[in-house]
């Protein structure tokens, strides 16, 4: 008896784990909704944490960071979003909102990379199409600055050549016509060749998330708090029940 009781008990936890929906998603929809910004972040988190391969929460989540001036973290979780998402409507609109956080942060050149991802799957969105030339006329206005240092280096680097090509020449009076002869038999062979000088753009480094103010945190873990709170008492009253209820439909 004590076996099949125990059995029982075993059944109805799985049952009840299979049933589980994400009530955190909804009530974070209806925070944003109202623009509570911070308790809607503190439910889309606690919904990521439990739902790991949602990317409506990453999503969500990105988008209520974005609303709270937060660009490169935001950016964070929209790539999340991309990586689990299942179809190309929601990696569309994760590539559109990176391109919106780039946007902000000026990188104009990683903004148009994303909007064209996010054409690609889906060529269909004017809005998508205007950020891209948007985008694309903010580069053509406001040029990337080159590296001043860099130049200054060639400079030198220049010089210094110059320099020891004057010594060589110094050591060996006879260069010019080694040079000369070398000319020659290069043209007979057919072999007359170019110097090429190789120039490579330096990689951007990639923003980085920024640092959440020090109330914002206070307030997120607040309401990551209430909403643990809320979630154990839930559990404590499934088990004095033992008998779960139906679930509503998840959005």
């Amino acid at each position: 008896m004590k076996k099949y009781i125990a059995f029982c008990l075993i059944l109805i936890s799985f049952v009840v784990k299979a049933q589980e929906k994400d009530s955190f998603l909804p009530q974070g929809n209806e925070k944003f909704a109202d623009k509570n910004y911070v308790d809607a972040e503190a439910d889309y988190r606690l919904s990521q944490a439990k739902f790991k391969k949602k990317s409506i929460a990453s999503y969500n989540l990105g988008t209520t960071i974005y609303k709270q001036n937060q660009p490169a973290e935001a950016k964070y979780q929209f790539e999340k979003a991309i990586k689990d998402a299942k179809s190309k409507p929601e990696k569309h609109q994760a590539y559109h909102n990176i391109g919106n956080s780039m946007m902000k942060e000026k990188d104009y050149t990683n903004a148009i990379e994303a909007y064209k991802n996010a054409l690609r799957n889906d060529p269909s969105d004017e809005e998508t199409r205007y950020n891209y030339a948007l985008a694309k006329k903010m580069l053509k206005d406001n040029p990337p600055p080159k590296d001043k240092n860099k130049d200054k280096d060639k400079d030198k680097n220049k010089d210094k050549n110059k320099d020891k090509d004057k010594k060589d020449d110094k050591k060996d009076p006879n260069k010019d016509k080694k040079d000369k002869d070398k000319k020659d038999k290069d043209k007979k062979n057919g072999n007359d060749k170019k110097d090429k000088q190789d120039k490579g753009d330096d990689e951007k480094p990639q923003p980085k998330p920024s640092g959440a103010s020090k109330q914002r945190i206070e307030n997120l873990l607040d309401a990551v708090n209430n909403e643990e709170k809320k979630v154990q008492q839930k559990v404590n009253a499934q088990k004095v029940q033992a008998n779960p209820k139906k679930p509503e439909k998840d959005w």
